[in-house]
């Protein structure tokens, strides 16, 4: 291209953009008044016509951005294409070429600092609305299933997958498609992982995640639920077992906490272990459902991110819940949380006490009763680019509550690796893993996921899964 006519591709481009509307199609979506009192999804989803005028606005760039924000490289600008054209199966077959579980990702990625944050029309007005488009999509073809996708033939080798959260569904149903006899293990009685355990239904129905779990069976993968590896069988003992790989995806779900005085109170909870009672054992139901979370009158949720809000936005709607609190140490221009989800929160009713800290948990009977705060204000930067908290003193102050939730991250369990000592992993439990392949320093096993990087995105997760299965095929492929 001459420059002349790079001149006129650029005039073109930026004209381009003034004949987009500036701002996304709204998102059709329950008042908060009506969803503190359920926990049904917030947003209903675009109809068909909503989803063709928002792919309109795509600008189809020669050299889309938006695909190298993406962690399974799907190919957004084509699957947008087919949408703005309504032909929807095309879409999504599109999206599935890349990766299966478009209907999940699309409801909990932070697409705002992934593909839309480098949307070249969010530059001048409003990006596309990626995520809602593959929400669209992923939709459209739960609505309108296709045949199973096309499997090779069986090539009579075993691989053994740990854990069936984000990355270890993909993983296995990667390998599934390329013929491989792949037997999936998880801990708990569902798949899913964090998507059932974790995510809210509000925010990604618990009967979304079962379809997607059920798509990756009707591929020929083998799920061995309430099978905790680490106890049950080791590392050895599954290559004894004749499997000739096996790919680590257990995720990171043990528990931070602060150890503050009184953390051993009734009414402390872990975001883990609050969440998974809501979630897993339908604490939502209640009163139709004897409860297994006890909650009181006043809830106070630790920490500012993802996680934090998932807990308070829960607490929120539990009908003996009054006030939920947020507490958090920075101000709320430094939460880690997604705005989308920090503004839901703030119309549901949950306040935020920000440059709030606590020092101790109060207690009566072995019950919790009060949490002991302290102010704090802004300092220098820390590693992490954010203005360090200072604590002010003389500031503390007692709060009544019922229910303490400590979101403050997680960490991988050690359980795995303990079985193989050999095994290379870092201080804090993550296994040493190549970030492209998933190889491990094991001959034959790989990691992907919150067990190797920490706690991260469900879509980094599936990313490291489909890389991991690619690296098994050819590992297995050289051993002949």
């Amino acid at each position: 291209m001459n420059m002349a006519d790079e001149s006129k591709d650029k005039k073109e481009k930026k004209e381009s953009w003034k004949d987009k509307s500036p701002e996304k199609v709204p998102m059709p979506e329950q008042s908060p008044e009506a969803r503190i009192g359920n926990f049904l999804e917030v947003p209903g989803g675009y109809t068909e016509d909503m989803a063709m005028e928002e792919a309109a606005r795509c600008l189809q760039c020669k050299k889309p951005p938006c695909v190298a924000g993406c962690p399974v490289d799907v190919n957004i600008p084509a699957f947008i294409a087919q949408i703005k054209a309504g032909d929807f199966v095309q879409a999504v077959r599109i999206i599935k070429g890349s990766y299966p579980l478009p209907a999940v990702c699309s409801r909990v990625c932070p697409q705002e600092v992934q593909c839309e944050g480098r949307c070249i029309l969010g530059k001048k007005v409003e990006p596309v609305g990626v995520g809602r488009l593959e929400r669209f999509a992923g939709d459209w073809g739960r609505a309108h299933p296709a045949e199973r996708p096309d499997c090779e033939p069986s090539n009579g080798r075993r691989v053994a997958v740990v854990g069936a959260g984000p990355s270890g569904l993909v993983c296995a149903g990667e390998l599934a498609k390329k013929g491989y006899d792949v037997t999936l293990f998880e801990a708990l009685h569902k798949a899913g992982g964090v998507l059932v355990y974790g995510i809210p239904e509000f925010r990604l129905p618990k009967a979304i995640v079962q379809e997607e779990v059920d798509m990756i069976r009707r591929l020929g993968v083998n799920m061995q639920l309430n099978m905790v590896i680490g106890k049950l069988y080791d590392l050895h003992e599954l290559f004894e077992m004749g499997f000739e790989a096996v790919f680590i995806g257990t995720g990171a779900g043990l528990p931070s906490f602060m150890g503050l005085p009184g953390e051993d109170l009734n009414g402390v909870y872990s975001a883990n272990e609050y969440l998974t009672r809501i979630n897993l054992m339908k604490a939502y139901k209640f009163p139709e459902w004897d409860t297994p979370v006890h909650v009181g009158r006043r809830v106070a949720v630790i920490g500012g991110g993802n996680v934090a809000m998932d807990a308070a936005r829960c607490s929120r709607r539990l009908p003996q819940v009054e006030e939920v609190h947020v507490l958090y140490r920075r101000s709320r221009e430094e939460m880690p949380a997604r705005k989308e989800e920090l503004h839901h929160a703030e119309e549901e009713g949950v306040q935020f006490d920000v440059l709030t800290s606590p020092i101790r948990y109060i207690g009566e009977n072995g019950w919790l009763k009060q949490v002991e705060l302290l102010k704090m204000e802004l300092g220098e930067p820390d590693a992490s680019g954010r203005r360090r908290p200072v604590p002010i003193k003389g500031s503390e102050y007692i709060m009544d509550v019922d229910t303490v939730v400590v979101a403050i991250g997680q960490r991988p369990s050690p359980l795995v690796p303990l079985t193989a000592p050999q095994l290379e992993t870092r201080p804090n439990k993550t296994i040493v893993a190549d970030d492209e392949t998933g190889a491990t320093n094991m001959p034959g096993v790989f990691a992907g996921g919150d067990v190797a990087t920490g706690a991260a995105t469900v879509i980094s997760a599936m990313g490291a899964g489909k890389r991991s299965a690619a690296a098994i095929h050819e590992y297995l492929q050289g051993r002949g």
